[in-house]
């Protein structure tokens, strides 16, 4: 029990993040906001970084593998977060969060590639959440939003990014390497916020809640209570929990920043959720949840 209410406050923390995200941007660039965000980030993981020292086995690897690991997680995480982040200069907070969350169904795909075994189960939640997204995302005309746009192919880096911190979490510290890939994904977007920005010290204090809330809030507190809610909990019920993340991005959307989600938008919501939540669990596992409800029965 405490682990799903540690998971589930960590959904409602990311998923409230997008709020922050928005607002972010009402005084600096999107570029600038990550490059902040991300440091920060790394710099809240540091007391979590010490507890877990004496805490976890440690992992036969090299300063090398977790730098090639970290390197490649954060340029992932860099294409990925600057897709999101500048799509959300076009879209609403709301739509971001549940095309966002389409990644977890193109995971197991990718995985095809790798070849990972998919189950019947993530076919039927991605026709499912794949309906919910036109309904969400395409217009009468077959157009979809630029920054819808960019969210999609924002899913699919935030896809890939799953893929390489599963391909690297055994072989280093999973704490440390998001450590090394929040402080390269902070420092590539500052660099690019140099280029294409002009970051202000009066933009970062102007917007200094939004910033605190997103790195400090969202990747150290939300970080910390994935990594210790997950330390007890079902797989399963971990994934279904913390998809909850867009429903809670929905809420803070339409609650704190007045946005409106029309019928059809609603609908779309509702199949991308019950398609997430579909991918994630198998068949055999509702099966068997059935048969033991039919022996309880009788």
């Amino acid at each position: 029990m405490h682990s799903n209410i540690m998971l589930l406050l960590a959904a409602a923390i990311w998923g409230m993040g997008f709020v922050a995200q928005r607002l972010g941007m009402d005084h600096m660039g999107p570029y600038t906001f990550n490059g902040l965000r991300f440091l920060l980030g790394a710099l809240s993981l540091l007391p979590l970084v010490l507890w877990l020292r004496g805490r976890q086995p440690r992992h036969p690897t090299s300063v090398r593998t977790l730098m090639t690991g970290g390197l490649m997680a954060g340029g992932v995480l860099f294409a990925a977060a600057t897709l999101q982040q500048v799509g959300l200069l076009y879209t609403t907070a709301a739509k971001a969060g549940f095309i966002t969350g389409f990644y977890i169904i193109i995971v197991p795909l990718l995985g095809l590639l790798l070849r990972h075994q998919t189950g019947v189960n993530t076919w039927v939640g991605g026709a499912v959440a794949l309906v919910g997204l036109y309904l969400l995302s395409v217009t009468d005309d077959f157009s979809m939003n630029f920054g819808d746009l960019l969210q999609v192919a924002g899913a699919l880096f935030w896809a890939i990014h799953l893929l390489v911190l599963d391909h690297y979490s055994s072989r280093v510290a999973p704490i440390r390497l998001a450590a090394v890939q929040f402080v390269v994904c902070g420092l590539l977007s500052l660099t690019v916020a140099f280029l294409l920005e002009a970051p202000s010290v009066a933009g970062a204090v102007a917007g200094w809640q939004a910033l605190l809330y997103a790195g400090l809030v969202s990747v150290g507190v939300g970080y910390t209570l994935q990594v210790l809610g997950q330390r007890q909990a079902h797989p399963a019920h971990a994934a279904i929990i913390l998809s909850l993340e867009t429903v809670f991005a929905a809420i803070g959307g339409v609650v704190l920043l007045g946005e409106h989600l029309d019928s059809r938008a609603m609908l779309g919501c509702c199949l991308m959720l019950v398609g997430m939540l579909l991918s994630q669990i198998p068949l055999r596992w509702l099966w068997k949840s059935r048969r033991d409800r039919v022996v309880i029965e009788k």
